[in-house]
């Protein structure tokens, strides 16, 4: 199963915080398997005298490429680990699974990143192969095609890297129809290889090469028609979503069991995952069969078993065109004119207070700071950082010592509540 893998199976056991928190450790422990496996494979490439370490050394940079990612997908699973352990600390629900929905986009660029980066994997060890075992393909032809495909991965990666939300989803919701192409060509190196054998004869070294390259490929997924389950009944000819004991099926194949898709719903509703990326899983799961489709292209009984409607897209409206107005302000819940004093109490890195903003109606946002001008605002007791910085020091003072973040949320979420602030962040801008 692709993406979050069995890991997704465990995630959403339970609706509450601790499900969803524990869902965050084992998708951050399989995807650490994910990367490390990556990482292994990236190391043995680099460390060849031969093959793709070859040649005058004109394919490196293509495994330097690959190990370029790796910083970035360790650096996202511990900012998702360190956001899930302050939630567990924080002592309020509400807050809870808003600081779980802040690692979301961090999970979902891991999740699509270790995909992306484990089928450049494949290509370099396609690369590998025909450089030590087919001197009749062109060396030329290869650098040629590899260049191709990295034009193709680099795009989705660099946005998957940035880890911004409306980047990720957007690269996340392009992936199916990416790793269609992915797949294209490497079924067309594949059979060019293939090809080049046979012309000098070669079937045997062909049959092998071409056998072996489909085993390693963590793409084959796409070359293979899923078989069903043991046990689950498929109903030819039947409709657009059947929903069985066994999975759920589309048409007469099973795509995904009907547990997984009750684990993404979850997932999606508690706003930790949205259903644009949700629906892109789907598809990389389904394989070729539904590879190209766009969200449109969805059979309603799938988006209904993904949770689809308008409480769900409302939860995960973004930007101006998402909103339909013009972009609201963005408000910081730890005051940026204290960052100094956050950042000695560990919002750094994953927990920077730029992760801890909300959009508000532009009226509401001036009222909580004392109306428009923000100098007399600050005078007056109420004003939302003169509150907020006054309770927290306070705290802080009767307690003798510094106050840790969660204890510090779990403060400013009684404040969220007492000036009705949604808790729902978005990442803000530094200034």
């Amino acid at each position: 199963m692709s993406w979050l893998g069995v890991a997704l199976l465990l995630c959403a056991a339970s609706p509450s915080q601790e499900g969803t928190r524990q869902a965050v450790h084992r998708a951050v422990d399989d995807l650490k398997g994910s990367t490390t496996t990556s990482a292994n494979a990236l190391g043995r490439l680099a460390r060849k005298t031969a093959g793709i370490g070859g040649v005058n050394g004109v394919f490196t940079r293509y495994v330097a490429y690959g190990s370029d990612q790796l910083p970035w997908l360790r650096g996202a699973l511990g900012g998702s680990t360190a956001l899930a352990e302050t939630a567990a600390q924080v002592g309020n629900a509400d807050m809870e699974l808003a600081i779980l929905r802040v690692a979301g986009p961090r999970l979902q660029a891991a999740s699509f990143g270790n995909i992306l980066l484990a089928v450049w994997v494949d290509f370099l060890n396609l690369a590998d192969t025909v450089l030590d075992n087919c001197p009749f393909y062109s060396v030329e032809r290869l650098l040629v095609d590899m260049k191709r495909v990295q034009q193709l991965v680099v795009p989705s990666m660099a946005a998957l890297a940035s880890q911004d939300p409306e980047r990720v989803e957007a690269a996340a919701t392009a992936m199916p129809e990416l790793m269609g192409q992915l797949t294209d060509e490497f079924g067309a190196l594949r059979n060019g290889v293939r090809r080049a054998a046979e012309g000098y004869q070669r079937s045997m070294v062909a049959a092998q090469i071409v056998e072996m390259i489909t085993m390693i490929s963590a793409m084959k997924m796409s070359f293979s028609q899923m078989p069903p389950p043991p046990g689950a009944s498929v109903a030819v000819g039947a409709g657009a979503l059947v929903m069985e004991s066994g999975g759920v099926m589309l048409g007469p194949r099973i795509v995904v069991s009907a547990e997984w898709m009750e684990t993404v719903r979850r997932l999606v509703q508690a706003g930790v995952i949205t259903l644009p990326v949700a629906s892109a899983a789907l598809r990389i799961n389904a394989g070729r069969l539904m590879m190209a489709q766009t969200g449109g292209d969805l059979p309603k009984g799938v988006r209904d078993a993904l949770g689809d409607g308008p409480e769900v897209r409302g939860m995960h409206e973004t930007g101006k065109a998402g909103a339909g107005m013009a972009e609201a302000p963005r408000h910081h819940v730890l005051p940026q004119e204290y960052r100094a004093w956050f950042e000695q109490r560990g919002f750094k890195g994953p927990m920077d207070i730029d992760q801890f903003c909300v959009r508000m109606e532009r009226a509401q946002h001036e009222a909580i700071h004392g109306g428009g001008d923000w100098r007399l605002g600050r005078t007056w007791p109420e004003e939302w950082n003169q509150n907020v910085m006054s309770e927290l020091r306070t705290i802080e003072s009767n307690k003798g010592r510094m106050l840790t973040p969660s204890e510090i949320l779990g403060v400013v979420a009684d404040e969220m509540r007492s000036y009705k602030i949604p808790m729902n962040f978005i990442p803000g801008r530094k200034g």
